[in-house]
């Protein structure tokens, strides 16, 4: 998993520690003073977070999330603030943010806030995990027998259908999973499939 973090923070004495912590913790961490330097000096990787603060001179946390939405970049997001209100909160989360923090938090907290983070995002960056996930139950099984090595007319005598319903599931699962050969399937299945 990833463990590269953004921080935006005007107050440098708080970004600072805070990359201090996280770097001890063996995350990569990259801190920005204001939401506009993110922006324009970063080209954020997937399979990371963004922490930020939610008040900030110029542009705020919230403004940042609308950009960062505006622009396509889904990153998760965790806003840190020691001046924040149910209804600031109640709208970062409505618009996706992850998590809300009021400082001062535990360091174990903002550890797990983080490792949470990174861990939605390293499932959303994945893009087999996805096809997987949207395979019908009966498209799953075939995935799971196809991989196998399973003949078309072993797998119908184990599901009790027809070689020729089979076959019309193992083409829908092979045309959501976006190949064209048996070899390629095992290849790009081998780390999701148990």
């Amino acid at each position: 998993m990833s463990r590269q973090v953004y921080l935006v923070d005007d107050d440098d004495a708080f970004r600072f520690s805070l990359t201090f912590l996280l770097e001890g913790e063996g995350y990569s961490v990259s801190g920005f003073d204001s939401a506009e330097r993110f922006l324009t000096e970063c080209q954020p990787q997937p399979a990371a977070c963004l922490l930020s603060d939610i008040r900030m001179p110029g542009m705020s946390g919230l403004q940042l999330q609308d950009e960062l939405m505006r622009r396509r970049i889904a990153l998760p997001l965790v806003f840190l603030t020691a001046h924040g209100d149910v209804p600031m909160a109640v709208e970062a989360m409505r618009k996706g943010a992850r998590h809300f923090l009021e400082k001062p938090f535990s360091d174990q907290r903002i550890l797990e806030v983080i490792d949470d983070a990174l861990a939605s995002s390293a499932a959303a960056a994945d893009p087999v995990a996805e096809r997987i996930a949207a395979l019908t139950l009966r498209e799953r099984q075939m995935l799971d027998r196809v991989v196998a090595g399973k003949l078309n007319k072993t797998i119908a005598d184990e599901l009790d259908i027809s070689i020729k319903t089979v076959e019309l599931h193992r083409a829908r699962m092979m045309d959501k999973m976006q190949t064209k050969s048996l070899a390629e399937l095992i290849r790009m299945t081998a780390r999701h499939l148990t």
